[in-house]
This record gives C-alpha cells, structure tokens and sequence, in this order.
C-alpha cells in the first residue's frame, strides 16, 4: 500500500512540475509573495482584496498548469477564434459597456465583470504569430501589412474606450511578433520615421484634451498640484520618501494617509518604494529582469517559428507593461492605466498575465522534451 501510494504522490508531483519552468517559476513565487505583504499594507490591513487575488491567483496557477502542458502548435489552431471572440467582446463594449470614471472598458456578464482588452494581450500576439506561420515559407512585404492590418483592428476598438496606454501596449505585442519575425531592419527604420512624423497629427486628432494634459503634466505637474499633476507628485513624495531601505512595511505615511491615489492598482509600485525604499525596488527589477531574461532565452531556443515569435512578443510586452507602469509611476512617463504584473490588484489582469507565464513555459516544455 505504500508503495502505491508513494506511486500516486509521485505521479501527481510529475504532473505539476514537469511543465514547469524552474526559473520563471521561482520569479513568480517571488513576486507573487510580495505582492501579498504589499497589498495588504496599501489596503490599509483590510484582508478583503488579499482574499480576492488569492483566488485570482489559485486560479491562475491552474490555468497556468494546464496551458502548459499543452503543446504550442496545438493551441495555435484556437488563435484565430479567440482572436474573433476578443473582437466580438470589444464590439459588445462599444455598445453594451459598463462607464467607469469617464472610460467604457468592460462587459458586465452577470456572474463576471470582463475587461476584453486584457483578453487581446493573449489572442492578438498568438494570432499574428498563427498569421506568420501560416505564410512561414512564402513571406512577402505585403504580409507584413496583413499582420499589422490584424494589429490595428482591436487596437482601433480600445483606442474608442478610450484606453490610449493599454491600447499602445497592446499594439506593441502585435509589432513585436511582426519584429521577431523577420521585419527588415530598412522597414523598422522607415515605419519609425513615418511614426515621429505623424506625432503632431496624432497630437491634433487622435488624443483627448484629458491625455494632452497627462502628457503636458509629465514635464511640470505642479502646475495643477490638485489636479491633473496630483497622482505624479504624491507617488514621487511617497518613493522619495522611501529613501534606501523604506520606511518598513505598514509604515507608509503617503501610503495610510490616502496620498496615494488607485494604491492597490495602477500606483501599488509608490508603496512598494515607500515602504521598502531603493533595496525593495532593486530586488524586484531584479525579478522582473530575470523573467525578461528566461523569456528571450525560451524564444531564442524554440524550434518553431509560432513558438519563437511567440515567446519573444510575450516576453517583450511583459516587460513593456512593467517599464510603463514603474515609468508612470516614477514621473517619467505620463499617467496611463497600466496595473504592474503580478503585484497590482485585479482579477483579469492577473489572468492574462499569468497566461503569458504560462505559454512561455509551454515552449519551454516542449523545447526540453524535443
């Protein structure tokens, strides 16, 4: 009998581990243990929303360890119609959609409320990465156009929201699928120049009077301290005050005496710099390098092109996410919606990113076996 048994706890270890990126998975334990103390110290000690991203973190983690036991090329073939269900969901938010502080970014489902622009941070580089392979053999420029044809369709749909940061980064992981596969260097340079050229349009036309002035803000927020400058210099005062090695956790004055606006959000990284000072900011970039780091490794030693543009985009748009974020919050770039992975509260947000961990650690899986 125990022999049996030693038998079934050995099977069901193999089951859990073996798809399992021992790095990346290090990375996130890390992270994800962090988050716990500094969530619940910007909540102000109330346990509810540690108990919230407990549960989105259960479930991500099973989410996590059933993607990754699937091989990539098999989940290629549901690209295209998660790509469409994401559209479709984006479609309902233009029409259906729930306002929220002046932006109509999610679906009210009745058990569930749904933001379908994190779904698009998943479908739309697997999508683009599906697209190039289908044409691995037979690229042409014009295929190039396709992929970003594909690109700017949801992220026209979010810009309508308006949701401008997420819809950059989001556009951002359908470019560097394009990037990672093949795009010559002569059309990266001109697609460049022709983006700094229509810089004074997009200005003009394509931004909101509120995200001008997020923009002006970013180079004097004093000149509307209570206003729109307000959210730059109260999470600059908290990670200032910080100082090397923070006021200790739960010590963060900026932090319990409300300073700090969305604390448990979008901001969660000035309380982090408050209470844990430039060590806790060192330890955690340190985290996210070696993830950043994993994740080019994984896509540089894929066997496929769908895996190794795939990996790359992924691995790319994480880190781009948390530049924004820490940028946003450290007064370098301007104010955006963009929560800081695997640290900040929200239940879709954890998801998709732990989807990302997930499929980067499918490649790496199946990289191993072969």
């Amino acid at each position: 009998m125990k022999n049996n048994n030693d038998s079934l706890w050995a099977r069901c270890r193999q089951l859990m581990w073996e798809p399992m990126d021992g790095w990346l998975f290090v990375a996130l334990m890390a992270v994800y243990v962090m988050s716990m103390f500094l969530l619940y110290s910007a909540d102000g000690g109330d346990i509810g929303r540690l108990e919230s991203k407990t549960i989105h973190t259960i479930f991500g983690f099973i989410v996590l360890l059933a993607v990754a036991r699937i091989r990539p090329q098999t989940l290629s073939n549901f690209a295209p119609p998660a790509y469409l269900l994401g559209v479709l969901l984006l479609l309902g938010v233009e029409f259906f959609g729930i306002t929220v502080k002046g932006s109509t970014r999610w679906l009210n489902l009745g058990f569930v409320r749904l933001q379908p622009s994190e779904i698009m941070k998943i479908a739309l580089p697997m999508m683009v990465a599906w697209y190039f392979q289908r044409y691995e053999t037979r690229l042409r420029w014009y295929h190039y156009l396709g992929a970003i044809g594909i690109t700017m369709v949801p992220v026209a749909l979010i810009l309508k929201q308006p949701d401008l940061g997420t819809a950059t980064l989001i556009m951002a992981s359908g470019l560097f699928v394009v990037f990672f596969a093949g795009l010559p260097w002569k059309a990266l340079l001109i697609s460049a120049i022709g983006f700094l050229i229509s810089l004074p349009l997009l200005w003009q036309f394509g931004m909101h009077d509120y995200q001008k002035t997020r923009v002006l803000m970013l180079f004097d927020p004093t000149k509307d301290r209570l206003g729109a400058g307000y959210h730059i210099i109260q999470s600059q005062i908290a990670i200032g005050s910080g100082g090397f090695w923070g006021k200790g956790w739960l010590n963060g004055t900026q932090t319990h005496l409300d300073y700090i606006p969305e604390s448990t959000t979008d901001f969660i990284f000035a309380v982090y710099g408050e209470e844990f000072g430039l060590i806790g900011n060192i330890l955690l970039v340190i985290l996210y390098l070696l993830i950043l780091v994993r994740g080019l490794f994984i896509a540089s030693n894929a066997q496929t092109m769908y895996s190794r543009t795939l990996a790359g985009a992924l691995t790319m748009t994480f880190f781009c996410y948390v530049f924004v974020n820490m940028g946003m919050v450290s007064g370098i770039l301007p104010v955006v919606g963009v929560p800081l992975p695997l640290v900040s509260y929200g239940g879709t947000a954890t998801l998709s990113i732990m989807m990302i961990l997930a499929l980067l650690m499918g490649i790496s899986y199946q990289t191993r076996r072969h």
